[in-house]
This record gives structure tokens, C-alpha cells and sequence, in this order.
């Protein structure tokens, strides 16, 4: 395999960028000081450029703006991305981060023509259940996303943070091309790790049985596993009441990013580049969508995707311990 087949992975028998780029934090979520919407469209266009070509985005990131970010960069280039957006959360209060679960038939098809006028395109390429509403039945939600393909409005359709069980009754129904979950050497719930969260099964493994995109959010442990965060956050930045990053958690927590440093050593690479390898190592359906304002940060995501690691390399990774902290 050469570097330039190693750069890329097919969607639904497309070639986009093996790393793509998750676009959240340009619009909320991470503090404001950093955020510059002209930077971002900047950015987002460096990525095309980089060949990262899968763009991430949501229309409850900043309740809309970042969508009306990723449509602006991608003004002129729409055919060069493959654009996936979601529907089935709505920001209820910002300040309190609270988001509610709403997926209606009604809601689905609201949100859909709103995001793609947000987005200046008239179809999106991939269109996920942001959340399942367990108030509406998975079908009922499934089958109005499953409608707007019908309609040509959309291409493929996705789910996000769902357990097997959730995804094999969509598949019944229309097919499911992508499942976004996290997954990162902090977070393994999406491959059936016993105690998760969710409670999953396997989704990673399901993807692969069913011809789907298993798709990686936070593959850097909200960065995490950079080795940079020190705990010192803006107020407008979750994090500071996530319990994964309390002092305490840190300080445990940081026995893993030391194994990331270690193997990153091995190869004079950087302890995000081998968070990013592991995720793209679980299979070649997986395309991990790190998220970054910065240039350089950006260039160092994609040049993950070069990143060979070993069998050695591996089984270190595999045997970090388990995070300390619930991971919302």
C-alpha cells in the first residue's frame, strides 16, 4: 500500500480523506476567545486542499452557525466534500448545555431543509440520527430520514451513539452507510467494552459485517490525549465540568497519553498522531473526524493517516488502562 492509499478510504464507493474533520468546536463547546468564523471557512478550505474531505457538522452546533460555516467554506467546492450534518437534537439552553432529544417525522423534515439551506446545497451526503428520541420510535424517525432520500434531499443516512441492537433495526429498514460514535484509546464503548455508557455491543464490528463507515468523534479525547490540556478552561468551555478532566482524573488519566508518548517517540510522531492511527488501526471502514481551529494542527491530523503502527505499538495501546471519570 502506498502513502497516497493509505491517505484515503472509500464512502459509499466514494474516496474521501482517511482523517476528516469534525467542524463542532468552530462554532461552540470549546470557548470562545479562539473562535474566528473567518479562520474557520479559511480552514475548512485548507482541508479540501489537504485532500480531508469528509466535513462533520450539525445543526445543533451553535444552533445553526456552524453549518452556515462549513456552507460558506464550501461555496464553489461543494463536490469536493462529502458533507454529513445530523438532525434529532435541539439546543435547549446554551449556557446550561442542556440538549434535548427530538426526532419526530415532523422535526426530521423541518430540520433537513433547514440545514440544507444553512449549508447552500440542495442534497446532503450523509444525513445522521444525531439521537435516538425515546419518545418516537427508531422507525418512525428512520423512516421520515429514509423518505427524504426517496426525495433525492439526501444520499445515505447515519446514526450516531446508538447499540447494535438500535442499528440492525434501522438496516431492516433503509440502509445505515455510517455510525458515529466516540472511540479513542480513552473511550471504547462502541466496540463493546464491558461497563460503557451505552451498553453498545460491538458497533464497530457491526459496521463492518453491514458495509458501513464506522465513524470516530473525539478520537483525541476532546484533546485530551494531545498531552496538552492542562485543566485550565474559559467558562464557554465544557470541559471544565466534564469529569474526565477534574484534577483528580487528570492526573490518573494521564497514564495514557504517556503510553501515546511512548510509542510516538518510537516514531517521531506526536501522541495525537498515534491516538488518531489507533482509531484508523480498528478497521478500514473507520474514518475518524478530529476536530481543529489551527492550521498546523489540521496538517498534523491528516498526516496521521501515514502513520504505520505495529503489532508492538498496538498491544501497548490496547492495554492502557481505562479513563478515570464518565466521559459526559
Amino acid at each position: 500500500m502506498t502513502e497516497n492509499d493509505m491517505r484515503t478510504r472509500e464512502f459509499a464507493g466514494r474516496p474521501v480523506g482517511a482523517v476528516g474533520l469534525g467542524c463542532m468546536g468552530m462554532s461552540w463547546a470549546y470557548g470562545e476567545s479562539e473562535r474566528d468564523d473567518d479562520a474557520s471557512v479559511a480552514l475548512i478550505r485548507e482541508a479540501l486542499d489537504l485532500g480531508v474531505t469528509f466535513i462533520d457538522t450539525a445543526q445543533v452546533y451553535g444552533n445553526g452557525h456552524n453549518e452556515t460555516l462549513v456552507g460558506r467554506a464550501l461555496a464553489g467546492r461543494r463536490d469536493e466534500a462529502v458533507v454529513a450534518t445530523k438532525t434529532g437534537l435541539v439546543l435547549a439552553d446554551a449556557a446550561a448545555w442542556r440538549i434535548d432529544r427530538k426526532a419526530t417525522p415532523e422535526l426530521v423534515r423541518t430540520s433537513a431543509e433547514e440545514s440544507l439551506r444553512r449549508l447552500g446545497t440542495d442534497v446532503i451526503d450523509l444525513y445522521y440520527l444525531h439521537r435516538v428520541d425515546p419518545a418516537v420510535p427508531l422507525a418512525d424517525s428512520w423512516g421520515a430520514m429514509a423518505d427524504l432520500v426517496a426525495e433525492g434531499k439526501v444520499r445515505r443516512l447515519g446514526l450516531s451513539e446508538v447499540s447494535v441492537a438500535e442499528a440492525a433495526e434501522a438496516h431492516a429498514i433503509h440502509p445505515v452507510a455510517a455510525i458515529q460514535s466516540e472511540l479513542s484509546l480513552w473511550t471504547r464503548d462502541a466496540q463493546g467494552v464491558p461497563g460503557g455508557v451505552l451498553e453498545s455491543g460491538d458497533v464497530v464490528g457491526w459496521c463492518a459485517a453491514h458495509g458501513a463507515a464506522f465513524v470516530p468523534f473525539s478520537p483525541l479525547g476532546r484533546g485530551f490525549l494531545t498531552g496538552k490540556v492542562t485543566g485550565d478552561f474559559e467558562d464557554t468551555d465544557y470541559r471544565g465540568g466534564n469529569p474526565r478532566f477534574q484534577e483528580d482524573a487528570l492526573k490518573a488519566n494521564r497514564r495514557i497519553v504517556e503510553v501515546a508518548e511512548a510509542v510516538a517517540a518510537r516514531h517521531g510522531a506526536t501522541p495525537a498522531q498515534v491516538a488518531i492511527a489507533w482509531t484508523l488501526a480498528q478497521g478500514d471502514h473507520v474514518i475518524p473526524i478530529p476536530g481543529t481551529k489551527k492550521s498546523r494542527y489540521l496538517r498534523e491530523n491528516a498526516d496521521a493517516a501515514s502513520l504505520v503502527l505495529t503489532e508492538q505499538d498496538l498491544a501497548a495501546l490496547d492495554a492502557v488502562p481505562a479513563a478515570v471519570g464518565n466521559r459526559y
